[in-house]
């Protein structure tokens, strides 16, 4: 006898229809073609492409689809009686992607996305769907493309109280920040090189503004505290506002810049923030260079977990969706986000301002007599005291790069003596803002 008996002679195999063929659903037909008796093995059971979907069937994709069924109707797909799993990758927080996610599910047939958007905004309302009609909502890849954060969390450390969640969850702009690091560039230059890298979209708003992050900081926070997704909930800022000055006076003080989602219990409360950080040289996350993605989660048994890997891309991408498709075939699912939907609990926003930590402040003058002293009483009437304080020219102009690092304070304190100084008629542009992130 065999000591590898053939899935397909134990269980039938389960059907697959694809829908949206880009970079990634491309990645899918290759790793699902690549690797299909290893897949079959591990699943149990052989795992068949049976239909496809996408707006243009005579584009070039660089894969052969010639010998799956062809659905200009993306409705199609759910209607047919030979496709048990329906994989959405079409994209878009609501549209043809919701409405396909919603037919899937209502029509009894597993889903699997990677659509950080739509999970972010209606993943509660798929949830339950799914729960109604006991069949699977899958998601890994929707967070931090191939690294199997989400299984991690919601599987391997569910015996835990997680304390906090966070981390790098944007590899644009990592990459970004990694340039300025590595090469004294502007923002405006490393963003030029991201996109003609193709690491950055034309149009990179939804990366450098901190929104991508936000969707799936939002979808952590739910699966690690379990409470209900609340995208509105999740406050962001991006990097836009750096200027080389800021990475070169972070390595100064022993930090690297890097954008931050954080999530935390306060109390009752949840606190989920978006924004670039000073990350202390000898935290792991200060290591993580280019378009990499990192999370650390920390549990009250279990430490402190950090997962590292890449966090977009046709193969890590396809490496999460087939990894979901895997469990589906081996019965292996449960409620999407942990625990019913029932259970989760609509946590309050935590109140920002009485966040306590240091920050650090960067601001550029006119190099006139009288400007520090006009900082300095604009940080003790708010009363904000002063650890650090440095002043250089400025690269970029002619004008004064002040950076200066606060003790601890809440964080409406600093914001209170930001909004005294915009009304300094020395003052150059925009102030930057950056907590220091806590061991």
């Amino acid at each position: 006898m065999s000591p590898h008996p053939s899935p397909s002679t134990a269980r039938p195999p389960l059907r697959v229809a694809l829908a949206g063929i880009g970079v990634v659903g491309g990645g899918v037909v290759r790793l699902l073609e690549a690797n299909r008796d290893l897949i079959a093995r591990r699943a149990g059971r052989a795992i068949e492409i049976v239909a496809v979907s996408a707006r243009d069937r005579h584009k070039d994709r660089g894969v052969d689809l010639g010998a799956y069924r062809w659905e200009d109707d993306m409705g199609a797909l759910v209607a047919g009686d030979d496709i048990d799993v329906v994989v959405e990758m079409v994209g878009g927080a609501d549209g043809p992607a919701l409405t396909l996610a919603r037919q899937a599910l209502s029509a009894g047939k597993a889903l699997v996305t990677a659509n950080k958007a739509m999970i972010a905004h209606h993943g509660l309302d798929l949830a339950r769907i799914a729960e109604e009609k006991d069949t699977p909502l899958k998601y890994e890849a929707a967070v931090a493309g191939g690294i199997p954060v989400i299984k991690a969390i919601r599987e391997g450390a569910s015996a835990n109280e997680i304390a906090r969640v966070y981390g790098i969850l944007n590899g644009t702009c990592n990459y970004i920040l990694t340039l300025m690091e590595r090469e004294g560039a502007s923002f405006a230059a490393a963003l030029a090189s991201a996109q003609a890298e193709g690491y950055a979209e034309a149009d990179p708003s939804f990366d450098v503004d901190g929104v991508d992050a936000a969707h799936k900081l939002a979808i952590l926070a739910a699966l690690c505290f379990g409470t209900r997704l609340d995208i509105g909930a999740v406050t962001a800022s991006g990097i836009r506002d750096l200027i080389a000055a800021d990475i070169r006076e972070a390595e100064a003080l022993g930090h690297r810049v890097r954008l931050i989602g954080m999530a935390e219990r306060s109390g009752e409360a949840l606190y989920q923030h978006v924004q670039p950080c000073l990350v202390p040289a000898d935290h792991p996350l200060a290591y993580v260079p280019g378009a990499l993605n990192a999370v650390v989660a920390e549990g009250n048994f279990v430490g402190r977990l950090f997962f590292e890997g890449a966090g977009a891309g046709a193969g890590p991408t396809a490496s999460a969706i087939v990894a979901d498709i895997i469990d589906i075939a081996r019965d292996e699912y449960g409620p999407a986000f942990a625990m019913p939907v029932d259970s989760l609990d609509a946590a309050p926003a935590a109140d920002a301002g009485a966040r306590i930590g240091k920050y650090y402040v960067r601001l550029v003058v006119e190099d006139r007599v009288g400007v520090l002293a006009e900082i300095a009483t604009a940080m003790r009437d708010a009363s904000v005291s002063i650890e650090s304080f440095i002043q250089r020219g400025n690269d970029e102009g002619d004008d004064v790069v002040i950076a200066l690092v606060t003790h601890e304070c809440p964080a409406r304190a600093i914001g209170a003596a930001l909004d005294a100084l915009s009304a300094s008629d020395h003052l150059v542009g925009k102030p930057m803002l950056m907590p220091i992130l806590a061991l």
